[in-house]
This record gives C-alpha cells, sequence and structure tokens, in this order.
C-alpha cells in the first residue's frame, strides 16, 4: 500500500515544461520595464524645476508613476486585491526563502531577499500602474496583453506538467488555480477599462468628471455626525448585532482589501506546502512502522522491549491522525482571524475619529511620525507572515492538545480500560472542584464576616473597611501556609494560560501578547498603530471634508474671477451677512447635537479673559 501510494504521487517526476515560471520571472522585466517607461512617459510632472540643457528636451513628461495609494485609495478597491493574490506564489517562494537569484555568504542573505523581492515587484508593478494610470486606453491595452502574457505562460505550464512529486495528481494545478483566476480576473478586468475608455477616446461618450477628493461614503459619514442620532434598529439579525454590521459609511482602504486577498491565498498554499511535508513525514513513519513490525513479528512480541515499541508505534499512529484532524480547526481559525481585524480596523478607526485613544496602551497613544510612516509599509507584509506562522503554531498547539485527548479519553476506552480513566477523571475533577470551593469559601467569609455592613441600601457592596480585626489576623495567619501551596498551582495556572492565550492570539497582530509595560517588545502591534495612525490622519471623514471644501470653494472664485463681467452674474436676490450666515449653521448644529452646548466657551468666560488682559501690567505702571 504504502509503494503504491508513492508511485501515485511520482507521476512525471521527469517531466520539462517549455517555459518555467521561475525564468520567465526574470525575463518580464524588459516587458515590465517598457511599460513602466511607457506609463511615465504619459504621466505629466506637476511641479517641474529649472529646465537645463540635459532635460530640456524631456519637457514635463516622464512622471514618477505610483502602483497605488496605499492611504486613501477607495476605488477598485477588488481590483487591486485580485492584483496582490495574482503575486500569490512568488510571496511564498520569497517566505520560504527558495528565491535567490545571487549566491551570496550567510551573513548577506538578508541583501539577497531584499533584491528578490524588488525584483519580484517589479515583475507584477504594470498590473497596478496599469490599473491606476489616468490615461485608461493606453493602460487598458498594456495590462491586459501582460496580463495575458503571465495567464498564457501559467496555463501552459499547467498542461505540460500536471502532476507531481508530492501531491501526485493535478498538484500543479492545486498549486497555481489561485493565480490563474487572479490572472482571468484582471484580464476581464482590462477589458472592462478598454471597452469603457474607447468611447470617450472616440468622441462618443463625455469626458469622465474629475475625482473628488472626498469619497462619498465619508460625505455621507460627515453628515450623520450633522444629522439628528437616530434610535438603534431593534430588528437586526444575529449575525448583525453578534458577528458584524455592515456600515455603508465606512469602506476598507485597497491596502486592507490586498491584504485580506492576498493573505487568504497565501494561507491556502501554505496549508498544501505543509500536507506536502506531511505526506512526506508520514512516508518515512510508515517506513518506520513497517521496521518496527518486522522487528516485533522477528522477536515473536515476547522481547521485554516489545511493549515500548508498541507504545511507540500507537503514538505514530495517534500524532499522524490527530495531525490531520486538526487541519480544518486550525485553518478556520486563522481564517477567521482575517475577517476579525477587518471587523477590529472598523471599530479601532471610528474610536480614533471620535477621539477616543484609551483602547491603546498609554504609551501608544502618540506615536512617532517616522515609525508610523515606516508602518503603514510593513504592515500588510508583516500581517500576512503573521498569519501563517500563527497557522503553524495553532496547529502544533491544536494537535498537542488533541493527542493529551486521545491518550486520556479515546484510547483507554479502546483498550477497555474506560472504568479506570473514569476514576481517574472524577478524581481529578472532585479535587480542582474542592481547591477552587476553598477559595470561593474564602471570599464569603471575607465579605460576610470582615468588612463592615453597606452605607446604604442601595450600595452595590460593601465599603472596603475591615471588621472584626482579631477574627481576620487569625484567619489571614492560618490560611498563610495554605496558600502558598495554592501559590504553586496558582502559578503554573497562570504559566499554562499564558501559553495558551500566547499561542492562540499569535496571529492577531491587532493586539498585543505582551503584558502591560512591554508592550513597545510587540513590533507587529506597533506596526498596526503606526498604520491606524496614519490612515486617522490622512483619511479621517471630517478632515477630508473640510480640505475639499476649501479647495471647491477655492477653486470656485478662482474660476469666478478668470469669468469677465463675473459681477454681473450675482443674484439680485436678497442678500444675508456672512456673520447672519455662520450664526444660523451653529444654531442648526447645536440644535441637532445637544451636547455641543456644554462644551461651548460662554460669555463670561470671554469677558473675563478680555478684563484680564485690559488690566495694567507692571511694566504700564
Amino acid at each position: 500500500m504504502l509503494a503504491a501510494s508513492t508511485r501515485t504521487r511520482q507521476l512525471n517526476v521527469t517531466c520539462d515544461s517549455s517555459v518555467d515560471r521561475e525564468v520567465f520571472l526574470h525575463y518580464s522585466l524588459i516587458p515590465s520595464l517598457l511599460i513602466i517607461l511607457v506609463l511615465s512617459f504619459l504621466q505629466r510632472r506637476e511641479h517641474r524645476r529649472q529646465r537645463d540643457g540635459t532635460f530640456y528636451l524631456l519637457g514635463d513628461h516622464f512622471g514618477i508613476i505610483m502602483p497605488l495609494d496605499f492611504v486613501g485609495t477607495f476605488s477598485n478597491r477588488w481590483s487591486y486585491g485580485v492584483a496582490f493574490g495574482a503575486t500569490a506564489n512568488k510571496v511564498m517562494f520569497l517566505f520560504s526563502e527558495g528565491y535567490q537569484p545571487l549566491i551570496v555568504p550567510q551573513w548577506a542573505q538578508a541583501f539577497v531577499l531584499l533584491i528578490g523581492g524588488i525584483e519580484v515587484g517589479l515583475s507584477y508593478f504594470p498590473f497596478f500602474a496599469c490599473l491606476s494610470s489616468e490615461f485608461r486606453l493606453v493602460s487598458s491595452i498594456l495590462g491586459f496583453s501582460y496580463s495575458l502574457t503571465w495567464f498564457v505562460v501559467t496555463i501552459l505550464q499547467i498542461a505540460q506538467c500536471p502532476h507531481g512529486q508530492l501531491l501526485g495528481r493535478f498538484e500543479t494545478l492545486i498549486f497555481y488555480w489561485p493565480s490563474l483566476m487572479c490572472l482571468g480576473f484582471l484580464l476581464g478586468r482590462f477589458l472592462h477599462m478598454f471597452l469603457k475608455a474607447l468611447p470617450i477616446r472616440l468622441g462618443l461618450e463625455p469626458q469622465a468628471e474629475e475625482k473628488s477628493l472626498l469619497e462619498a461614503h465619508q460625505a455621507e459619514h460627515v453628515k450623520r455626525l450633522l444629522s439628528k442620532p437616530r434610535p438603534q434598529e431593534k430588528g437586526k439579525s444575529w449575525f448583525q448585532t453578534r458577528v458584524y454590521d455592515w456600515d455603508p459609511c465606512f469602506q476598507f482602504p485597497s491596502r486592507m482589501i490586498g491584504t485580506l486577498v492576498l493573505a487568504s491565498i497565501c494561507l491556502y498554499l501554505f496549508i498544501v506546502i505543509e500536507f506536502c511535508v506531511f505526506l512526506l513525514v508520514r512516508d518515512k513513519l510508515d517506513m518506520f512502522e513497517d521496521l518496527l513490525q518486522s522487528y516485533l513479528a522477528h522477536m515473536n512480541e515476547t522481547g521485554t522491549s516489545a511493549p515500548v515499541l508498541l507504545q511507540v508505534k500507537e503514538l505514530i499512529s495517534v500524532t499522524k491522525g490527530v495531525w490531520v484532524v486538526t487541519i480544518f480547526p486550525a485553518s478556520l481559525t486563522c481564517v477567521s482571524y482575517l475577517f476579525h481585524i477587518l471587523a477590529c480596523y472598523r471599530k479601532h478607526m471610528k474610536r480614533l475619529w471620535a477621539g477616543d485613544k484609551d483602547f491603546l496602551p498609554q504609551n501608544f497613544q502618540s506615536p512617532s511620525s517616522a515609525a508610523s510612516v515606516v508602518a503603514i509599509a510593513r504592515y500588510s507584509g508583516w500581517q500576512i507572515a503573521y498569519i501563517l506562522w500563527g497557522y503553524l503554531i495553532i496547529h502544533v498547539v491544536q494537535s498537542l492538545c488533541g493527542v493529551m485527548l486521545m491518550y486520556s479519553l479515546v484510547l483507554p476506552i479502546l483498550h477497555h480500560q474506560g472504568l479506570e480513566m473514569l476514576r481517574g477523571l472524577g478524581l481529578g475533577v472532585l479535587t480542582v472542584s474542592v481547591v477552587v470551593g476553598i477559595m470561593i469559601l474564602q471570599v464569603w467569609i471575607a465579605g460576610r464576616f470582615f468588612l463592615q455592613p453597606k452605607l446604604s441600601a442601595a450600595d452595590k457592596q460593601k465599603p472596603l473597611a475591615l471588621h472584626n480585626r482579631r477574627a481576620f489576623h487569625n484567619f489571614n495567619y492560618f490560611l498563610f501556609f495554605y496558600n502558598v501551596l495554592l501559590g504553586l498551582g496558582a502559578c503554573l495556572a497562570r504559566l499554562l494560560i499564558s501559553c495558551l492565550l500566547g499561542t492562540w492570539l499569535i496571529a492577531r497582530i491587532d493586539r498585543t501578547i505582551m503584558q502591560s509595560g512591554y508592550e513597545r517588545a510587540d513590533m507587529g502591534f506597533s506596526a498596526w498603530v503606526g498604520m491606524l495612525f496614519v490612515d486617522h490622519y490622512h483619511t479621517n471623514p471630517v478632515l477630508v471634508s473640510f480640505c475639499h471644501i476649501l479647495i471647491t470653494s477655492h477653486r470656485d472664485r478662482k474660476l469666478q474671477k478668470t469669468t469677465k463681467y463675473w459681477y454681473l452674474n450675482q443674484s439680485a436676490g436678497p442678500r444675508f451677512s456672512a456673520r447672519a450666515q455662520t450664526r444660523w449653521l451653529l444654531l442648526q448644529t447645536l440644535i441637532n447635537n445637544p451636547r455641543l452646548i456644554t462644551l461651548r466657551k460662554s460669555k463670561a468666560d470671554h469677558s473675563s479673559r478680555e478684563s484680564t488682559q485690559s488690566l495694567p501690567t507692571c511694566s504700564d505702571c
């Protein structure tokens, strides 16, 4: 059976594909650089320096193009996310440190990985640049051609070498179908861009309006703030109240959507790779079990080492089964973390918008500006790495718990030792119950006999004032020696709970697993907080709305003054002073938000401040 399974997985071992994606990655830099040059030539430079003779012929061409706005992009979010998903295989290759274009000493491996990351980023740069370019017709043609090239290369590799050494049949398809789906989506997206840009280019449709600084959901958020608070809806489902409630006035930026898509695909690939490694280890363990079986048959199971060998064989069998079973709960935990992180991002951003920083540790409420800018670049990559390593750690811990569960509950029943198992389990539960009962009894005695009565019947608990001091000191003295022994168990329980929570939450970058005062040592949480503050300062709907009003009003005044006889277009209707309009808007705002009345500056404070300023100083005397 082992030989048959090994043969099934070793199909097409010597398969030679005409196109190798790893080699094609190096050659793809040539068309990638050409596309970047074309888009850079079309991009106009907004701020030109004094031109010298060298750059005189360039004019204002060859502006800097960017793949996407990592802070304030809310359009084409899923297109950018799918473009990130197309890079998943190469990201996993970098994660495994298998992509090393140069042979260098061990101390220089970090530079090699940096060069490899830059090469992968440059190879996939045209996907993002063509999606974000303002020249939709040219960028759609270039993006479609480049995506089609990668799509054809992937199809050829799957078709020519569909099988592999690890999973056997359709191994290549199992590894590359997510990237294939993402490339197919990008082909459709670029085709859609071309069909929309062509009529505009031919003059059949009007030119699209200039993109506004203020997004629609941000404007709706500001309108909600300025309107009367609505009563909470009572008809919400269980999913909306307990899991997630969609908010039309909030949208996740493209960076978060791209991180979600790429992390999901990388997690899938990581699970597949882990399963392949498990198959290899399982084959080795099967061979070892065959050797044990032959040795036991040779000894006729009568030797002194026979029971030990049988236990080793049973341990191997249990471990293999538990490892396979725990793949699903470990992967489900990490997938739930991905969506929970999005929910926490929305909750934290809304609290920052409201000026609430209490959910952050004290030393994180004013992070460094430079560290925050670096955090916005680190977050996505670190989040993916945390999810992958977190899955592996969670899987190992769940497997250990599963093995313990098998040896404590399942195997005794299979070995017809159920009564002994129940007896030991009952003794353990009884012991823990007695210890917990004594702890609860101490609290009850302290509250019943050693605290003074309530000052008022409406008080929830008794005041922290000692009563019956002599009895209390005797109570404290005799329990001192018992609590020393109890403290040993409490210390072990603290260690066990800390290990379980730390390993269970290791993939959660949105919360620290360090003790209070040591949060700075958690670099992942530092990246999360820095990323939150960058988004808070650059995408706050109130701030963006204010900037939008300033820009549009300045543009309207400038356009009005450049229009000839602009003063003749003034309305002949009733005119109101700016002060009256301001007071009317202030009244409307205070009516809709009564809590702001208490925050207003009173006239008495204003007059007292003026009188203080008018008093003569010593220099006047």
